[in-house]
């Protein structure tokens, strides 16, 4: 992944809070729902009930697909972004704290609400093991596939590779 193509991808994930997630069903049928999320650079955080059919799907599974986007005006001028990965719960306390700082920047209305509780809304982490970017700026259907070697896992990570597979210390 070249700096340009990981940065329109963070952009992308930055700029929505909106996302569809789909997941697969036990009778093989897929399953679509829209998530708020947060990011992390190219790792994903949301909260999902726990009672829920999503929820019951990834525990069975953790294989997942998403789409973030929004509408535009002019054809040329869609970006977006579609991704495989794989679906966990945050079950570190250090971690799950971090995440919810990064959600309560990204979701300043709910400031006032009390946190999550993971026993009733636990909170999954989303890593994209591939992606396709979408960028119609560079011709009408454009995208680029991306597939992810390293796993980095965030802006704020002390991952010791970056996106080339290069040492950082």
């Amino acid at each position: 992944m070249t700096p340009e193509l990981f940065g329109l991808t963070v952009r992308i994930l930055d700029q929505h809070r909106i996302m569809t997630l789909a997941t697969n069903r036990s009778d093989g049928w897929p399953q679509a729902t829209v998530v708020g999320y947060a990011n992390d650079g190219i790792t994903i955080y949301c909260f999902v009930a726990r009672l829920s059919q999503k929820y019951s799907n990834i525990i069975r599974d953790p294989r997942v697909s998403a789409a973030v986007a929004s509408d535009f005006n002019q054809p040329l001028d869609i970006k977006g972004l579609s991704l495989a990965g794989k679906a966990v719960p945050v079950t570190d306390e250090s971690e799950f704290e971090r995440a919810c700082a990064i959600f309560m920047n990204r979701y300043p209305e709910y400031a006032t609400w009390p946190r999550p509780n993971p026993a009733i809304s636990p909170m999954l982490r989303i890593t994209p093991t591939v992606f396709s970017v979408l960028d119609y700026s560079k011709g009408f259907g454009h995208s680029d596939l991306v597939q992810i070697e390293q796993q980095k896992l965030g802006k704020n990570s002390s991952n010791t590779h970056d996106w080339f597979g290069r040492s950082s210390g």
